[in-house]
């Protein structure tokens, strides 16, 4: 393949960069009003945390104009030793005996604490692409799909055992670029589907029906597998009108009969005659199965089973493995419980900081609850509080518009990738930092659980920024040749 060399600075996105500086420069100021003491206004003091961050920040962009320097090509070729040298990283940080905060995410070198994971991030979205970018992927290959999934899936799974739940979620943004690259729908809907059964099944697991003996959560979640199987019927096994009726009438309607016989008649668990419905009804898709010859009937009866096994897997889940500040995190968020000075502190703290500053904000140094320490962790993981306190609602909007216009950049650049190594690099790119966004700024608001991961580019921290920097301008430097190829 013949190559035509431009000059780089030519072809290198310069809008994706000014955007990069912008926010890397707002979030500086963001920390100077967080950490900001009274009497002590000296931010270019290294001993400072605004200071450290200007540091990280000058590295950062040292280490992206490195990356600039460096052959397109080099990506491509080096991806997997770049992804196992991370795995090994992320494995060997399990048995670190440094200690921050519960985690043993962090590889401490002296004074400079290092956390992989942020990291990671780039090394799985560089074999992501290595992989979906051979000439012969199919995403519809069974072997294939369970290849990317073990590649997004293997450091998630470290993260998780370094007791870093937060960092390890943001793997799951890898997944919309497997939406994007051709995966079914269907995944999505199951994925949606596993939300609001873990939602559904532990708000209302402790709450009872009027007959005092069927558990809202369980009767809701069991009604809604009858429903989505009808649905799944009806959407992918073309000429099953009939089979979809027969789902809806016998199944809801059997349903609904036996909350009438419970409330008026003799009490009892409705949730025992819908396993009862369930069971008929798998039956019954392998019956459709057999007489039709549909693989797709097996496809959702593997939904239904997999529905049942991972409801009745969640509340396991939610008491066994999930830790108790996390249970005590989701049951606030849930309106389970209200703990004002306790896991809901946070939240609360920050809602009170982000309303104080009203519409235009108290301005830079001027707002009260961050400058009071009223709301922990206000320069890392609730750094979004102190924007909208200082700057008010509008300020708070000129930045999420700001990171609009980044992530659809992002979009821009992937689309016109001419090769789909490039497009999967952008589209994993854009994936992390819509994640990020959605997430830190939602659990300041009080919208999302309190998983702890930055906001990018705002957030105090080197190990963040550098990550954030090295995942965006290796990206950079992929558009950049993108044109070279002829």
């Amino acid at each position: 393949m013949a190559y035509r060399k431009d000059s780089l600075w030519k072809t290198v996105d310069w809008w994706t960069i000014a955007l990069y500086l912008i926010l890397v420069i707002c979030g500086w100021f963001s920390i100077c009003g967080a950490s900001y003491d009274y009497g002590d206004p000296d931010f270019f003091n290294f001993t400072t945390r605004a200071g450290k961050q200007l540091m990280w920040i000058g590295c950062s962009l040292s280490l992206g104009f490195v990356l600039l320097m460096l052959e397109d090509r080099l990506f491509d070729t080096y991806a997997y030793l770049v992804y196992g040298i991370l795995l090994l990283l992320l494995f060997g940080t399990i048995f670190n005996p440094h200690e921050i905060k519960g985690s043993r995410s962090w590889i401490v070198l002296g004074p400079v604490s290092l956390q992989p994971a942020e990291f990671a991030k780039f090394a799985t979205a560089l074999a992501l692409a290595k992989f979906m970018g051979e000439y012969t992927f199919s995403i519809e290959r069974s072997r294939h799909m369970l290849m990317v999934l073990g590649i997004i899936l293997l450091p998630m799974c470290l993260i998780i055992l370094q007791r870093e739940t937060g960092s390890a979620l943001v793997y799951l943004a890898f997944f919309l670029v497997l939406y994007r690259e051709g995966m079914t729908g269907s995944v999505l809907f199951a994925g949606v589907c596993a939300v609001v059964y873990f939602i559904v099944g532990i708000r209302f697991g402790d709450v009872y029906m009027g007959d005092e003996c069927t558990i809202w959560g369980e009767f809701a979640v069991l009604t809604l597998i009858v429903f989505f199987v009808a649905m799944l019927v009806k959407a992918y096994c073309k000429g099953s009108q009939q089979a979809v009726w027969n789902i809806l009438l016998f199944g809801l309607g059997i349903i609904f009969l036996g909350v009438l016989f419970s409330f008026y008649v003799i009490p009892f668990n409705v949730a025992l005659l819908q396993g009862g419905i369930w069971a008929a009804l798998c039956i019954y898709l392998v019956y459709l199965f057999l007489r039709e010859r549909v693989k797709n009937y097996l496809y959702i009866l593997f939904f239904a089973v997999g529905s049942l096994g991972f409801f009745f897997s969640a509340d396991y889940v939610f008491n066994e493995v999930l830790e108790p500040h996390q249970q005590i995190r989701i049951k606030v968020l849930l309106g389970m419980e209200d703990d004002p000075t306790g896991a809901g502190y946070n939240v609360n703290q920050s809602k009170i900081a982000i309303g104080s500053g009203g519409f235009s904000g108290k301005g830079f140094l001027n707002g009260t609850q961050t400058k009071l320490k009223y709301v922990p962790e206000q320069d890392t993981d609730f750094i979004f509080c102190t924007v909208g306190e200082e700057q008010g609602f509008m300020g708070a909007t000129a930045v999420i518009l700001l990171f609009a216009v980044f992530i659809c950049r992002l979009i821009c650049l992937a689309e016109r990738q001419s090769t789909r190594f490039g497009r999967v690099y952008g589209y994993s790119v854009l994936s992390v930092f819509f994640f990020h966004l959605f997430v830190n700024v939602g659990m300041v608001l009080g919208l999302t659980p309190v998983i702890g991961i930055p906001l990018p580019f705002f957030s105090y921290g080197g190990s963040s920024l550098w990550g954030f920097t090295i995942l965006l301008f290796v990206f950079l430097r992929i558009d950049a040749a993108r044109d070279w190829k002829v």
